[in-house]
């Protein structure tokens, strides 16, 4: 079959940085320059610069047993010595690293000297139960410092953590703990969510327990932080809780180098069938790649900047612009523990004037909860100290971008949309603002130093105006270095297709514009076939998001006896077109609209209007149980979802 993706979906608009921002902005045009000349050696110029090796490297990469890479091997560094203890040697203790927001509106501010001696402390405490360079610890935490203090402890022995989303129910948690076989695991009581207290203990407790095929072997202790005040159980000998330890313990602690592809840690992503996969990262060339692209996508200036990514350290988004990138370059930054819309649906646009937040980072699907919702609210506050708006997590639809731009951000502020995966461990596909003339809804270009290619079946370029598979053509220094325990599943998932041309295949689709400039089109398992035209979920579902009544789309492709397979759309409305208009018609309004939008071929067979869609909590829609409603089948696994009875209320509104 044609891996050829017909484009259809045109973008017109364009924005330029100001002159303004370009003359001030940390990224310049000479980065590609640089690059391009000697890819290597640019690495390596990023690698010196922004980080600090106990013992320099002398080779950049050793590319010799693909696909399995080594950045800067026979260099040393500690981790957290790079994103803690050298800021404040450089006078810089007093600085703020964390401005914590807690859910109820409580909060904490936590300066690079204070974030210093609790991971120092927690270092010394790890030590002591046991925790050697190389064991594995599962965190399982709310959105609080302790979560950062931890990953970043455990980083300084040279141990491996495990990061499992608070939202997983306790047979995911354990099957994350057996994979990685983990010694410790560091919960909480419980964390707040949505105005009541989400326990997480509890889950710990039945993770550990005999699940029908016996107790969990490896766990030896369990270290609490006391946050939801929520009742416990105890089990001594295991269990102790961190106020208690770690305020008991030595802040005497002298940071150990340890050889640049140490393992880091382990984040699980679910795997489309069977356990979910391991994904390995190691320490320098991850952490250059994440202090680099951290510094120069988001324009960031440490010393006035306040930046907030609102992912949960659950996610790898969480790992490499939460934790890593943002405190290697010594930056403030905003943490918070709840969600969007609580105790109402400002909230995000309080802590943004509260803090006077400068670099906003989050995803399309809340950026499209805000369209759902209306302009007011965000009007309502100030949200002048915005300069640079991010976008991660999938494709970003051209309405949502430009919304986005001019309600939050407006009308000026660059947009940097940014393509990357857990797998790639840092941002590979982005706009620089101060350099890049924007189009909404499109990723752009490779960043200096990263080779991307667009090609069909047979590797080949598809060249620019059509679309195919997108594929990595260089090793980069965050790149992923295995899955953990399961080398040939590494090499199977990632590498077998292009494996004579040693191309990384993503997964992804994406198309080349006139210009050369990468568009995403969403997952190839997601792409349909219509009438022999393959069609981009992405693109169908950015011409509804065009229409005045939608707020979010997502589209599928179900079994059609004629067709091959029919489009098949699920809608939410925009609050705003309620209140002056009912839904009836509307789904044959919208049918008619992708038809003018697109063409004929993409006109949806059938439109739902839909209160929700089923998300996980990272914010990614799960085609694949839409897909089920649309073809009649039964409703599979919704474990990951953040509301799991909204497949119900689909289905019901579908019947």
């Amino acid at each position: 079959m044609s891996s050829q993706i017909d484009h259809l979906f045109t973008e017109s608009r364009r924005f330029a940085p100001s002159p303004e921002f370009a003359a001030q902005a940390v990224a310049g045009a000479d980065l590609y320059e640089r690059a391009k000349a000697d890819r290597e050696g640019f690495w390596g110029e990023q690698a010196r610069e922004l980080l600090h090796w106990e013992k320099p490297f002398t080779q950049v990469l050793d590319w010799s047993t693909p696909p399995f890479a080594k950045w800067f091997a026979d260099g040393e560094l500690n981790v957290a010595y790079n994103c803690l203890d050298r800021h404040v040697e450089a006078g810089n203790g007093d600085r703020v690293a964390l401005l914590w927001e807690g859910e109820p509106g409580d909060s904490r501010r936590m300066t690079y000297a204070e974030l210093t001696d609790e991971v120092k402390r927690l270092a010394n405490v790890l030590t002591d139960l046991g925790i050697e360079a190389g064991d594995r610890v599962a965190i399982y935490l709310p959105m609080i410092p302790e979560a950062i203090a931890a990953m970043l402890a455990v980083a300084r022995i040279g141990a491996i953590h495990s990061v499992v989303f608070g939202g997983f129910s306790a047979d995911s948690l354990r099957s994350r703990i057996d994979d990685a076989g983990a010694k410790l695991v560091i919960t909480a009581d419980g964390g707040y969510r949505k105005g009541k207290v989400s326990p997480l203990k509890p889950a710990v407790d039945q993770a550990l327990a005999d699940r029908g095929d016996g107790a969990q072997l490896t766990v030896e202790h369990v270290l609490v932080v006391r946050r939801g005040e929520n009742d416990v159980e105890w089990t001594d000998g295991r269990d102790l809780w961190w106020h208690e330890a770690v305020s008991a313990a030595s802040a005497e602690h002298v940071a150990r180098a340890f050889p640049a592809e140490n393992p880091l840690y382990i984040l699980y992503t679910s795997g489309t069938t069977g356990k979910p996969k391991g994904i390995l990262h190691t320490s320098g060339g991850y952490l250059t790649q994440a202090a680099y692209t951290h510094r120069n996508v988001f324009d960031l200036h440490p010393e006035t900047d306040v930046y907030w990514c609102t992912a949960d350290i659950g996610w790898v988004t969480g790992h490499t612009y939460v934790t890593y990138g943002p405190l290697a370059n010594g930056a403030t930054q905003v943490l918070y523990e709840g969600t969007p819309e609580f105790p109402h649906p400002g909230r995000w646009w309080d802590i943004v004037e509260k803090y006077g937040v400068t670099i906003l980072y989050t995803a399309p699907t809340a950026i499209r909860g805000f369209m759902k919702q209306g302009r007011v609210i965000p009007q309502q506050h100030d949200l002048s100290s915005l300069r640079v708006l991010g976008s991660v997590g999938e494709p970003i639809n051209p309405e949502a971008w430009v919304w986005y731009r001019d309600v939050i951000g407006g009308g000026k502020t660059p947009i940097v949309d940014t393509w990357w995966q857990t797998e790639t461990g840092a941002i590979m596909v982005s706009a620089l603002p101060g350099v890049t003339q924007t189009k909404p809804g499109s990723a752009q270009v490779p960043l200096p130093g990263i080779s991307i290619d667009v090609v069909d079946e047979k590797a080949e370029h598809v060249g620019n105006g059509n679309g195919g598979l997108l594929v990595v053509t260089e090793p980069w220094p965050s790149m992923l270095r295995g899955i953990w325990g399961d080398p040939e599943r590494y090499r199977e998932t990632y590498w077998e297709k292009f494996q004579d041309q040693g191309y990384y295949f993503a997964g992804d689709g994406a198309r080349l514009d006139e210009d050369g400039d990468v568009w995403l089109l969403g997952r190839v398992d997601d792409v349909m076939n219509v009438s022999g035209h393959r069609l981009s979920t992405a693109e169908i579902e950015s011409a509804l998001v065009a229409h005045e009544a939608t707020a979010e789309a997502a589209v599928v492709g179900a079994s059609d006896e004629t067709t091959g397979q029919a489009v098949v759309a699920f809608v939410i409305l925009k609050e705003s077109y309620l209140t002056q208009h009912g839904p009836d018609g509307l789904a044959n309004q919208l049918r008619a609209w992708v038809g003018e939008q697109i063409g004929p071929i993409a006109r949806p067979r059938d439109v739902y209007i839909v209160g929700e869609l089923p998300k996980t909590r990272s914010g990614k829609i799960m085609r694949r149980l839409l897909r089920d409603v649309a073809e009649g089948r039964e409703i599979g696994d919704t474990q990951t979802l953040a509301d799991t009875a909204v497949m119900s209320v689909i289905s019901a509104q579908v019947r």
